[in-house]
């Protein structure tokens, strides 16, 4: 079967002619990959930009870890039956260190990243553990069931900024996963949600299909003067940063109230310099994100279920899998959002 396989520690992937999945071990399945979305950490991965060299002793692998498709064979005790519909949490802990035995699995020592340590979901099947596997619900089609990961991202980052009923958010990035945060801190209830991004026409005009009004081009003159224009010079309640860019958390330090949190979701290639006195003496708090619980997955999948074709939007762009380093390319030269592969 093709797949698409990251092979050297430098720039690129290659597509090669690889086995079918072998058989599926006890509490194994191999899925049928029907649907899988090129992420933003797959961009930085191709490009092999700084953060990414945790791959390295793993390589060559097949990449993509947000999909969706049907369990093609079972193993023994996996507990799911042929032909069921499943979405892919694409982190296998280990099952025996502290925190795993604590049933805190997102915080296992040893995990394996499905499609980043592990084989993954560009190509034809992927044989996984079972416990990996969400059913997805009868009325939500494939490529709307390959949007769970990052939706999930943006719902844990949402729940780590504790956003409350009647907030007023600001979300720093207008990608994929920007756009899952403010989706999600519209769901919590937040009454404004304000997107900030740099000169991207093609991710703004998503977010206004979302239906979000207050978008903030950072080209056109500074966060600050921006955001307090929106509000009447009252800070914002919660900054929840999806950029990649250092600086952006002190841009959203800068518009965030006294007390108020904000949430690293973006992958860093550099360091961030904190202003610590001001930092302290406004009591902010920093959090980070990563990644999202078994139990946010079942969140997510109720509110795809209650209305799948409000975030369709999020997908502007569906390839064969045989054209996937054109996907690529339209993703990192952001002329794509978000791009879905068929296998």
């Amino acid at each position: 079967m093709l797949a698409l396989r990251k092979t050297a520690a430098a720039f690129g992937l290659e597509f090669a002619e690889v086995p079918e999945a072998p058989p599926p071990g006890p509490g194994d399945v191999v899925v049928e990959v029907d649907a899988v979305g090129i992420c933003g950490s797959d961009v930085h991965a191709y490009e092999w930009t700084g953060g990414y060299e945790f791959m390295t002793p793993n390589l060559p692998l097949t990449m993509g870890h947000e999909f969706a498709g049907r369990v093609w064979r079972t193993g023994t005790g996996s507990g799911w039956q042929n032909q069921a519909r499943v979405a892919v949490i694409p982190f296998v802990a280990c099952g025996h260190c502290p925190s795993c035995r604590a049933d805190e699995a997102r915080n296992c020592t040893q995990r394996q990243g499905i499609g980043l340590t592990r084989d993954g979901g560009f190509a034809r099947q992927v044989r996984i553990p079972a416990r990996c596997c969400v059913a997805v619900p009868d009325n939500v089609d494939m490529e709307l069931a390959a949007l769970a990961e990052p939706l999930g991202v943006g719902a844990e980052a949402v729940l780590t900024g504790e956003v409350r009923l009647g907030d007023t958010v600001l979300v720093l990035g207008p990608g994929t996963i920007g756009q899952a945060i403010a989706l999600m801190a519209r769901l919590a209830g937040a009454a404004r949600v304000i997107v900030a991004g740099r000169a991207d026409a093609p991710r703004f005009d998503v977010l206004r299909a979302l239906g979000f009004t207050e978008i903030v081009d950072v080209a056109d003159g500074p966060l600050r003067d921006q955001v307090m224009a929106l509000t009447g010079g009252r800070p914002v309640d919660v900054v929840l940063e999806a950029t990649g860019v250092p600086a952006s958390l002190n841009d959203g330090l800068s518009v965030l109230r006294k007390g108020g949190i904000i949430v690293a979701a973006g992958i860093h290639a550099d360091a961030l310099t904190l202003p610590l006195t001001d930092f302290v003496r406004q009591r902010h708090q920093l959090r980070a994100t990563h990644g999202a619980a078994r139990r946010t997955w079942d969140r997510v999948m109720a509110q795809l279920s209650r209305d799948p074709e409000a975030f369709r939007p999020m997908i502007t762009h569906r390839l064969p899998l045989s054209r996937g380093l054109e996907g690529f390319e339209l993703a990192r030269q952001r002329a794509a959002s978000k791009v879905i592969l068929t296998p």
